[in-house]
């Protein structure tokens, strides 16, 4: 989906600047998701040997694959979306962070 306004001749320094932005924001994305599943399976572990209920474990085992898969699911679909849509709502953010500093300027 083009996003309606967008100058598809775009120069170098706006689509190096956006490249960065976009790479950045992936990184970050990754390494949340890396996080979340190193928590979620760290507290997992940390509360195995607590948990007397096979059934409960079941429960708990199941429960936080389903966070794990829709979280990761979400996420590689939200990486999906910036990167089809990258040129409007990167610029878009590029336009408004050299407006402010041009004002504090």
């Amino acid at each position: 989906m083009e996003a309606i306004g967008v100058n598809p001749t775009i120069d170098s320094d706006l689509e190096a600047r956006i490249a960065r932005m976009h790479s950045r924001d992936r990184k970050g994305l990754v390494m949340f998701v890396l996080a979340l599943w190193c928590a979620l399976l760290f507290t997992l572990f940390s509360i195995w040997s607590f948990i007397s209920v096979p059934a409960i474990q079941i429960i708990l085992v199941v429960s936080g694959g389903f966070v794990l898969l829709l979280n990761t699911a979400a996420i590689v679909a939200m990486l999906r979306h910036y990167d089809e849509d990258r040129h409007f709502i990167y610029g878009l953010d590029l336009k408004h962070l050299d407006e402010m500093r041009r004002r504090k300027g």
